[in-house]
């Protein structure tokens, strides 16, 4: 599987984390993505995919793409034989001065890049990357689109300002203190965040503290988990194993076996880290 990716220019550079491109067979039919702080918007250029956002949803099929604010949960992605696809990883609030609706109304529900964008600007985004002479080219027109839609959002730049201490300190950041230097009350800053991201700053920084906790566990060795729930901050090992059912409805020591399944039968693989096998 071929997998390129860089970072976009200013202004961009506050709002996404990377551009990519990726082609190639994926290592399971099906991968489940445990919830980032981040948000995800891909734009498909191969046979459809299929997602399915937690157990209350069906899985639907998404032929031009798909846009994912900041999840709360694991999301299922059911991948063609070949895949093809061209996209971004994008900072919590990155999404908002690109979509034309608040963002808490597509939390944890995918939608397809027609139903933000509509269906003939989409198409021809399409097209111009279906031709592009190369991957970095096609990184460059995405690019170019993001530019170009590159517009003003309500109350970002307090969002960003807040945001990002909440993703310096790992989610370990008293909210009401967080409100307080700002100068704003809990229930403006709240309504903005869901606006803007989708989520409360507290699950915000449940999200960060749990990404950043789990990106720390190397599978291939033995894992300490009280110490490893003390060091994050949990109150005890059972709180850590709740969240840790809540965020990707796996227990840790699950989770763990199927990282390693994933390292065992692909080693090297450009996806390994993150996605889980989920058959």
């Amino acid at each position: 599987m071929e997998y390129v990716s860089r970072a976009p220019r200013p202004p961009l550079d506050g709002l996404i984390d990377d551009l990519y491109y990726l082609e190639g067979s994926s290592p399971y039919a099906r991968l489940t993505l445990p919830p980032m702080p981040a948000a995800l918007l891909i734009v498909n250029l191969g046979a459809p995919f299929r997602i399915r956002a937690g157990t209350d949803f069906e899985t639907a099929e998404y032929a031009d793409g798909c846009v994912l604010t900041t999840p709360t949960r694991a999301v299922e992605f059911g991948y063609p034989p070949q895949t093809r696809s061209v996209g971004a990883h994008l900072k919590p609030w990155g999404l908002a001065p690109f979509l034309p609706m608040p963002a808490i109304e597509l939390c944890d529900r995918p939608v397809t890049v027609e139903q933000v964008w509509g269906p003939s600007a989409t198409a021809e985004l399409r097209d111009r990357l279906a031709t592009a002479a190369g991957p970095h080219e096609m990184l460059t027109l995405l690019e170019d689109e993001f530019m170009r839609r590159l517009g003003d959002a309500a109350g970002l730049g307090l969002v960003r300002r807040t945001g990002r201490v909440i993703a310096a300190t790992s989610g370990a950041v008293a909210i009401d203190d967080l409100r307080v230097s700002v100068g704003v009350s809990s229930t403006h800053l709240a309504q903005r965040f869901k606006e803007l991201i989708g989520v409360t700053p507290k699950r915000l920084a449940r999200s960060y503290r749990f990404a950043t906790t789990v990106l720390s566990i190397n599978p291939a060795e033995p894992v300490d988990w009280a110490g490893l729930a003390s060091r994050a901050g949990y109150f005890d090992q059972a709180h850590f194993g709740h969240e840790f059912r809540a965020f990707t409805g796996l227990t840790p020591t699950r989770y763990v076996e199927v990282r390693r399944r994933f390292l065992r039968e692909h080693p090297g693989h450009v996806l390994d880290g993150w996605p889980l096998p989920t058959d």
